[in-house]
């Protein structure tokens, strides 16, 4: 019984390390800390809840933009002057990236349709969810992620 089970333990990792590459798992070496992830299947679910707003892009992006001028940048505690200062750089861009948007809207050419007021209310209640310093340096830490998908609409 106990050569059984081991060989079934065996015969498991193998079949794991072969099947491994076929799911699109990746192992993450995290300092002492390894973890799997499937990158493939979470690049395609972010990718779908992208591409989910095409028509609605700026009006997703006059939100996202409004919310970090409003909940983030002003809210955003550092005793670093030199990161306040960037802070404050990056809040003078979103700026001028929300008057543009403004004229667009006003020329009713920045429509806002369901699925992009439905992604930008669940941004908002998972902001909200967590306490509001680690909420904003988590978002901080995303802004990454809206500044590719900026890139990308060029």
């Amino acid at each position: 019984m106990k050569g059984f089970g081991l060989a079934f333990g065996l015969f498991s990792a193998v079949g794991f390390l072969l099947w491994t590459p076929l799911t699109g798992l990746k192992t993450l070496h995290l300092g002492s800390c390894v973890i799997a992830a499937n990158l493939q299947a979470i690049q395609k679910e972010f990718s779908e809840i992208r591409d989910s707003v095409p028509l609605d892009r700026c009006c997703f992006l006059r939100h996202l933009v409004r919310f970090y001028l409003d909940r983030v940048f002003k809210v955003y505690q550092t005793a670093d002057r030199h990161t306040l200062r960037k802070i404050s750089s990056l809040a003078n861009s979103f700026l001028i990236i929300k008057r543009d948007l403004s004229v667009c809207r006003s020329r009713m050419a920045c429509h806002c349709g369901e699925e992009a007021m439905e992604k930008y209310n669940q941004i908002l209640s998972h902001f909200t969810e967590l306490e509001l310093q680690a909420a904003v340096v988590k978002a901080l830490g995303e802004l990454g992620i809206l500044l590719r998908w900026m890139e990308e609409m060029l």
